[in-house]
C-alpha cells in the first residue's frame, strides 16, 4: 500500500512527502506545551488518520523508470502490427517535462499493462482516474484503461484478455462520441446504458470513475461531475427489480383519448355546397381555338381558396381523461439482490488496449486509489496546473501551422503565374518565327 500526503509540517520538526517511493516521515522533534505541542500533535494525529484511511493501490506520473513498472504485450507482435509507446509530453504542452506514453505510429494494435497490489473493493469507494489527450484529432479510435483481476500473462495482454473494468471516451465518426463504463460480471460485459459524451478536441482531459459501496457511480470529467446512478438502474446486471403486472389489463372505461369532438360544435350551412375547384377568372380562350373542331371552350379549374376540406368538429380537452394508462409495477419474481453487485475481488492489473487509423493518443497520471478526494486532488495538481499552458501552446501550434500553410499556398500561386508566364512567353516566340 502506497500512502501520499501533501502536507509538510515545518512547526513539528518534521515533514511527510508525497512521491514515487513510499510514505517517508521524518522524526520530530519533541514537542512542548510551550509550543502548542499538544495542538500541534492532534492536527498531526488528525492528518495521519486521513492517511491511513486513504489507499493508494497505484499511481502512475510516466516519470523515469516508468519501463520497469510496465509490460508492452507482445499481442499482434508476429502480425509485425504492434505498436509502440512513446515517453513524451507530446507537441504541445504544459510542462515539457511531465511526460506520458504515446501510441506510434499509425494502423496499429497497442497493449500495455502494469501490475499492483492485488485488493478487493468490498466496503470501499474505487476509484479509476487517468488524464488522456487526443494529439491526432481522432476520428475513429479509443482512448480508455482497463482494470484486470487475477492473474494475467502481461505479455500477451490483448483485446481477448478478460477484463473487469473498462473506462473511458470512444470516438468514431459523428454518431459515437462517448464515456464507455463497462462491468464485467457473471462471465459478461455490461456497458452502460446511459450516453456520455465525451471531451472530442486535441486538449489533455481528466476522465474519473467513481463506484461507492451503496452500488452507486459517477463519472467525472475534469473533475466535473457528467453523470451519475446505480448499478441496478444504468447496466443490465441484474434483473430489474420490478416490472409492469404481465395480467393487468385497462380498464375499459378508461379515457385515454386528451382531445375529443366539442359535441356543441355545428357544420355551417351550405358548407357542403363549396366546390373544391372553381373556373380560373384570369383565363381567357385562345385565338386560334376552334369551336367546331376543338368543342366549347372551357376555362381551366383552380383550387378554391373557400374550401377547407372536408368539415370536422373542433377539438376540446376531454372532461374525462384519464392520462396514458400504464401498468402498475410489481415485484419481479426473477429478481435476486446481489449486496455485492459493485465488488471487484481481485483487482491487479491496470491496462491499455487500443486499435488506432491514426495514433498520438497520450495517457498519463493513472490512479487506482479508493479516495475521490485525493483524486480530485490530483487532478488539479496535475492537469489543473498546465491546463492553461497547455490551451496557449496547441493555439500557438495552431497558428504556426496556418500560417506555414497560407505562405504555400502563396509560393504555390507565384510559382503557378512564373509557370503561365514561361508558358506565354514560349508561345510568343514560337508566333514570331513563323
Amino acid at each position: 500500500m502506497r500512502l501520499k500526503c501533501n502536507i509538510m509540517f515545518t512547526a513539528f520538526g518534521s515533514f511527510i512527502y508525497r512521491g514515487k517511493s513510499n510514505l517517508i516521515v521524518k522524526k520530530p522533534k519533541p514537542l512542548t506545551m510551550a509550543s502548542g505541542g499538544l495542538v500541534k500533535l492532534a492536527l498531526l494525529l488528525m492528518c495521519c488518520a486521513w492517511i491511513s484511511s486513504a489507499h493508494v493501490f497505484l499511481e502512475e506520473r510516466f516519470n523515469d523508470g516508468w519501463e520497469n513498472r510496465w509490460v508492452i504485450s507482445d499481442w499482434k507482435k508476429d502480425e509485425g502490427a504492434a505498436g509502440e509507446w512513446l515517453h513524451t509530453a507530446g507537441k504541445w504542452n504544459g510542462d515539457p517535462d511531465d511526460k506520458g506514453i504515446q501510441t506510434h505510429p499509425d494502423a496499429r494494435f497497442f497493449a500495455i499493462s502494469a501490475e499492483f497490489p492485488e485488493f478487493n473493493n468490498k466496503d470501499k469507494t474505487l476509484v479509476l482516474q487517468f488524464s488522456v489527450k487526443h494529439e491526432q484529432k481522432l476520428d475513429c479510435g479509443g482512448g480508455y484503461v482497463k482494470l484486470l483481476s487475477g492473474d494475467v500473462d502481461q505479455k500477451k495482454f490483448g483485446g481477448d484478455a478478460p477484463y473487469s473494468i473498462m473506462f473511458g471516451p470512444d470516438i468514431c465518426g459523428y454518431s459515437t462520441k462517448k464515456v464507455h463504463a463497462i462491468l464485467a460480471h457473471g462471465g459478461k460485459n455490461h456497458p452502460l446504458k446511459k450516453d456520455v459524451s465525451c471531451e472530442t478536441d486535441q486538449l489533455t482531459h481528466v476522465y474519473t470513475f467513481i463506484l461507492r459501496p451503496d452500488a452507486t457511480y459517477s463519472i467525472l470529467i475534469d473533475n466535473k461531475e457528467k453523470d451519475s446512478g446505480s448499478l441496478y438502474t444504468d447496466w443490465d446486471i441484474l434483473p430489474p427489480k420490478q416490472i409492469k403486472d404481465p395480467d393487468a389489463k385497462k380498464p375499459e372505461d378508461w379515457e385515454d383519448k386528451e382531445y375529443i369532438p366539442d359535441p356543441e360544435d355545428k357544420k355551417p350551412e351550405g358548407y357542403d355546397d363549396i366546390p373544391q375547384e372553381i373556373p380560373d377568372s384570369d383565363a381567357t380562350k385562345p385565338e386560334d381555338w376552334d369551336d367546331e373542331e376543338d368543342g366549347e371552350w372551357k376555362a381551366p379549374t383552380i383550387p378554391n381558396p373557400e374550401y377547407k376540406g372536408p368539415w370536422k368538429p373542433k377539438k376540446i380537452k376531454n372532461p374525462k381523461y384519464n392520462g396514458k394508462w400504464v401498468a402498475p409495477l410489481i415485484d419481479n419474481p426473477d429478481f435476486k439482490d446481489d449486496t455485492e453487485l459493485y465488488v471487484f475481488p481481485s483487482l491487479k492489473y491496470v491496462g491499455i488496449e487500443l486499435w488506432q487509423v491514426k495514433s498520438g493518443t497520450l495517457f498519463d497520471n493513472i490512479l487506482v486509489s479508493d479516495d475521490p478526494e485525493y483524486a480530485k486532488k490530483l487532478a488539479e495538481e496535475t492537469w489543473g496546473k498546465h491546463k492553461d499552458a497547455e490551451k496557449e501552446a496547441f493555439e500557438a501550434e495552431e497558428k504556426k501551422k496556418d500560417e506555414e500553410e497560407e505562405s504555400k499556398d502563396s509560393d504555390d500561386e507565384e510559382t503557378t503565374d512564373e509557370a503561365d508566364e514561361a508558358e506565354e512567353e514560349e508561345d510568343n516566340d514560337e508566333h514570331d518565327e513563323l
